[in-house]
């Protein structure tokens, strides 16, 4: 199985959810963002999950390519995909829903007046979402880019009776530049917006993030036109991307670059940044041959990705929050919680991998093709 994995998209996935899991690990020393470290690790946290949607646009994008070059553009294909896609990402998805709101009956938590939203996805829709399953935010930005650009794409096979890859990238682009008019109208109405807020009401909201993800609709497609380029300058390329992520970061640290002073940055510049500069590692991460030393280490993380995603932290780490007061704790009782919650949350998406995820995705490829 795992000679039928690229160990370079492996190794993307698996370092994407170590910055997410990482960055809510400091959860359990501060709440606050005072430290350049803690600074540091959340901000690569929030980098972690801009992975996982160009990793997940690439791929996705991959597959649509090759049902064009296939001629599999009618709607009960379409259909197919969909189906494809939910069965690998709503099981899980409901599982920890429903897992989350035990939790809080336990707990004795008030669940949100909005939380019917959720199993349609959309608590993050158009607003900001609700203090609970806080991570489910990037859920509903990737059902949703699962949805609109391939009917985008398939609407385009109707109208235009074409069948080639420039229904593809013409819709992406089409797409992507509707939700910089949406950023526009962002932009104009907000008022003043602090790190926080922004966050929350424009990192966090489906409508101005499905770019995220197409960012890799887009790099499938220019690699698949252009393979000899991109893999003559794989090297360049992820210099390149690092050097505008070292850049930018750089920048905003030394000329305290803020929402509250710079939103325009903030809202057309610094996620599309991100995004290219992760896109352009991809080339380098395709030809990259599997670590006989880390190679089963990687593989074991990559796909348990999405498990591990779901369960960190709102049903592990604030389970913690619930139980101990980490005001008075000290650092070495924080440490001794941190590693168990690292512990139990390899454990635990290793269970549901195993006898919940995995059986699921076997029954999809053996009954939705």
């Amino acid at each position: 199985m795992q000679k039928e994995r690229n160990f370079g998209l492996d190794l993307v996935r698996a370092i994407a959810i170590t910055l997410v899991v990482a960055s809510h690990s400091t959860f359990l020393f501060t709440r606050h963002t005072d430290n350049i470290v803690v600074i540091l690790m959340r901000t690569m946290g929030a980098v972690g999950v801009d992975l996982f949607f160009v990793l997940s646009g690439f791929l996705i994008g991959g597959i649509l390519l090759k049902q064009i070059d296939q001629k599999r553009t009618k709607f009960a294909n379409l259909i197919t995909f969909w189906k494809r896609r939910w069965w690998r990402t709503l099981p899980n998805y409901f599982l920890m829903l429903l897992i989350n709101i035990i939790i809080f009956y336990i707990f004795s938590k008030d669940l949100p007046e909005t939380i019917g939203s959720y199993f349609m996805f959309l608590q993050n829709f158009s607003t900001a979402q609700a203090g609970f399953f806080t991570e489910s935010w990037s859920l509903s930005i990737e059902e949703y880019a699962y949805l609109v650009l391939p009917f985008f794409i398939y609407c385009g096979f109707v109208f235009f009776k074409n069948r080639d890859h420039s229904v593809f990238i013409w819709a992406t682009l089409t797409i992507i530049f509707i939700g910089l008019l949406l950023k526009l109208q962002f932009y104009l109405n907000a008022d003043l917006v602090t790190q926080k807020n922004w966050s929350a009401m424009f990192r966090k909201v489906v409508i101005y993030r499905l770019d995220s993800i197409y960012t890799g609709f887009v790099l499938v497609y220019l690699m698949r036109h252009w393979p000899t380029s991109f893999q003559r300058n794989k090297n360049r390329l992820i210099i390149l991307g690092a050097s505008i992520f070292v850049g930018m970061h750089l920048l905003i640290y030394l000329l305290k670059v803020q929402p509250e002073s710079h939103l325009y940055f903030y809202v057309f510049m610094y996620l599309p940044l991100i995004s290219i500069s992760c896109a352009l590692a991809f080339p380098f991460a395709l030809g990259m041959k599997r670590s006989k030393l880390f190679g089963g280490l990687v593989y074991f993380v990559s796909t348990r990705s999405y498990a591990i995603y779901l369960i960190n932290f709102s049903a592990i780490l604030l389970c913690f929050y619930y139980l101990v007061d980490f005001k008075s704790a000290s650092l070495l009782f924080k440490i001794g919680i941190c590693t168990l919650y690292l512990i139990l949350t390899l454990g635990i998406s290793n269970l549901v991998y195993t006898y919940f995820e995995k059986p699921i995705l076997n029954y999809r490829d053996r009954n939705v093709k």
